[in-house]
C-alpha cells in the first residue's frame, strides 16, 4: 500500500530539483507565450503568400489559435493532475517546439502546391486557408496551450500561494506574448522571411524544452543533443530555395506587408505579390509598353472632360513598381507625379528592376489615404491601383475617402481606379459606383479587354461619354501612340453603370462580404476550372 501511495506523487528528488529551478520554469512560460504569438503571425504571413491579405485569413488564424489553445488548456490541466512531473512538462515544451517546425514545414510544402494552382486559377480563400491553418497549427498550438496550466500545477506548492503564483505565470506568459506580437512582425519576418522565422521561434522553444529535460531527466540527455542535429539538415533544406517556383524569377523577398517577386519573361520584368496571380507592374527593355493594359487605359481618364484637356500634376495611390507614373511621364512629359506606396520594399524593387528613377516622380512610402491628405497639391488626375487579388483595402473604398480625394482634385480633376469583377457578377463595381456617385456628379466604367478588370472614372464636373468620343476624334496625329490607343480603347469599351443600393462608409464597408459572395457564386456556377484573377 505504501508503494502505491508513493507512485501517485512526484518523486521527492524531482520536486526538490524543480523547486530550485523555478526561474527556469518562468523562463519557459515566457518563451512559450512568445512563440505562441510568433507562430500565429508566421502562419498568417505564410498563408498571405498564396491567399493575399484579408480579414478572412486573419479570422481563420485567430479563431483556430483560440480554439486550439482552449483544447490545450483542458488537456494540460488534466495531464498535470495525472502526471505532475517536471520531465513531462518539458517533454510537452520540446514536442511543441518540434511540431512548430515540423508542421509549418509541411504547410510550406502544401502552400507551394497551392501557389502553383493559384497561379493558374483563382479559387476562394476561405476553405483552403482554413484547412492549411488547421494543418499547421493544431498540434503545436494545442501543446503550447498545455504549458500554462501545467506550469501552475508544478509551481504551486501549497494552496495559500495558488492565486499569487497563477497570476505571476499568466503575467509572464502575457509579457512573452507581447514580445511575440511585435518581434516577428517588425523585425524577424522582414529580415529573415517567414520560413526562417518559424525555424527561429520553433527552435528557441525546442531548445528551452530540451534544456528542461536535461535538468530533470538524465536519460534524455543524449536525445537532447541528438534531436537538434537530426533537425538541422531538414531545416536547412526547408529554408533554402525560393518560396515559390516561377520560371524566370530573378528576385524574391518578404517585407512586413508582402511576399514580393520579380519575374522576367522575354524582354520584360513583371512584379508579382503574395498570391502571384496578377502582375502589379511591368517594365520592358527600352521602355516599350503594350498599347492596351489596365495601366494604359488610365491615361484616358481626363479625356472624359470637355476639350481642351490638360494634365499638369498627377497622384498615384498604389504606386507598386511605377508603371502608371512612368506611362503618364511618357505621354504627358516630365510633369510632377506623387507616387504613394505602402510597402517600401516594393518601391526599392521598382528602383532596382523597373527603372523607377524618373526625377519627376516623387516616391512616397506610406498608407495611400493618410499620405494623400498630407500633400499640399491639387491634381488633375488621381489614380488608385491599390487593390490586390481578390481583396481590396476597405478604407480606400468609402464615401469619406472619396471626399478626401475630391478635396485634392482641381476643378476639372478626375479620379480613376482599377476594380475587379467576375464574368457575370458586377456587384463590387455597382457598389463602388454608388459610393462614388455620392461624392461626384458623374461616374464612367471601362471594361479592360481580355481581363476581369474595370476602370471606374469619377469626374469633378458633369461629363458625358460623348466627350471622350469627341476628344478621340480631335487627337493630334503627333500624340504618343500609347495615348491614342488608350483613348480608343476607352471609347470602344465603355459600359453602362448600374449603381446598387450599397454605399461604403467608414462606419460600414462590407467589401470582403461582397467579394466572398462574388467568388463563391462563380465557383458554384462554373466550378473551380478557372476563376480568372481579380486585380
Amino acid at each position: 500500500m505504501g508503494q502505491r501511495k508513493n507512485s501517485s506523487a512526484p518523486p521527492r528528488l524531482c520536486v526538490k530539483l524543480f523547486v530550485t529551478n523555478r526561474r527556469y520554469l518562468f523562463l519557459t512560460v515566457f518563451v512559450a507565450g512568445m512563440c505562441t504569438l510568433a507562430l500565429e503571425f508566421t502562419t498568417s504571413r505564410m498563408l498571405q503568400t498564396v491567399y493575399g491579405t484579408s480579414n478572412i485569413v486573419w479570422a481563420n488564424v485567430i479563431g483556430l489559435v483560440l480554439f486550439f489553445l482552449t483544447m490545450g488548456y483542458f488537456i494540460g490541466g488534466r495531464l498535470a493532475d495525472k502526471r505532475p512531473y517536471p520531465h513531462t512538462f518539458y517533454a510537452l515544451v520540446t514536442w511543441a517546439g518540434f511540431s512548430g517546425i515540423f508542421f509549418l514545414l509541411l504547410m510550406s510544402v502544401v502552400l507551394k502546391t497551392a501557389a502553383a494552382a493559384m497561379a493558374a486559377v483563382n479559387v476562394g480563400a476561405i476553405a483552403s486557408s482554413l484547412v492549411a491553418v488547421v494543418f499547421a497549427l493544431a498540434v503545436p498550438i494545442t501543446l503550447l496551450g498545455c504549458i500554462s496550466p501545467f506550469a501552475i500545477r508544478l509551481a504551486v506548492q501549497n494552496v495559500a500561494e495558488a492565486g499569487r503564483v497563477s497570476g505571476r505565470i499568466y503575467a509572464i506568459s502575457t509579457w512573452g506574448s507581447l514580445l511575440g506580437t511585435y518581434l516577428p512582425v517588425l523585425l524577424v519576418i522582414p529580415l529573415a522571411g517567414s520560413r526562417l522565422t518559424a525555424l527561429i521561434f520553433g527552435g528557441i522553444l525546442l531548445l528551452v524544452g530540451l534544456g528542461g529535460l536535461w535538468q530533470t531527466q538524465a536519460r534524455t540527455r543524449i536525445a537532447s543533443l541528438l534531436l537538434p542535429i537530426v533537425l538541422l539538415p531538414v531545416a536547412l533544406a526547408w529554408t533554402s530555395g525560393g518560396i515559390k517556383a516561377y520560371d524566370g524569377q530573378i528576385f524574391e523577398t518578404e517585407s512586413a506587408y508582402n511576399y514580393i517577386q520579380v519575374v522576367r519573361q522575354g524582354d520584360c520584368n513583371y512584379l508579382l505579390l503574395n498570391e502571384g496571380q496578377a502582375y502589379h507592374s511591368f517594365y520592358c527593355d527600352g521602355g516599350a509598353v503594350p498599347r492596351v493594359s489596365v495601366w494604359s487605359i488610365m491615361l484616358a481618364a481626363p479625356y472624359f472632360n470637355a476639350a481642351p484637356v490638360e494634365v499638369n500634376r498627377v497622384a498615384v495611390i498604389g504606386l507598386a513598381a511605377g508603371t502608371i507614373p512612368k506611362q503618364y511621364t511618357q505621354v504627358f512629359g516630365p510633369i510632377p507625379i506623387d507616387g504613394i506606396e505602402l510597402d517600401g520594399a516594393i518601391v526599392q524593387a521598382g528602383i532596382d528592376y523597373f527603372a523607377l528613377t524618373d526625377p519627376n516622380i516623387n516616391l512616397i512610402v506610406g498608407d495611400g489615404r493618410y499620405e494623400l491628405n498630407q500633400l499640399p497639391h491639387r491634381y488633375d488626375v488621381i489614380t488608385i491601383d491599390a487593390y490586390k487579388v481578390p481583396y481590396i483595402p476597405w478604407h480606400l473604398t468609402t464615401q469619406e475617402f472619396f471626399e478626401e480625394v475630391r478635396d485634392r482634385l482641381t476643378e476639372t480633376g478626375v479620379v480613376a481606379m482599377n476594380v475587379g469583377r467576375a464574368p457575370e457578377d458586377r456587384s463590387l463595381i455597382d457598389a463602388m459606383t454608388a459610393t462614388l456617385l455620392t461624392v461626384y456628379p458623374t461616374v464612367h466604367a471601362i471594361d479592360v479587354p481580355g481581363s476581369l478588370n474595370t476602370i471606374l472614372v469619377a469626374t469633378m464636373q458633369p461629363t458625358t461619354a460623348q466627350n471622350m468620343e469627341r476628344n478621340f476624334a480631335q487627337l493630334d496625329q503627333s500624340v504618343d501612340p500609347l495615348l491614342r490607343a488608350a483613348v480608343e480603347t476607352a471609347v470602344t469599351n465603355q459600359v453602362p453603370t448600374n449603381p446598387s443600393d450599397i454605399i461604403f462608409t467608414d462606419e460600414r464597408a462590407p467589401v470582403e462580404t461582397i467579394i466572398d459572395s462574388l467568388v463563391l457564386r462563380y465557383l458554384l456556377q462554373e466550378g473551380v476550372g478557372g476563376l480568372p484573377g481579380l486585380e
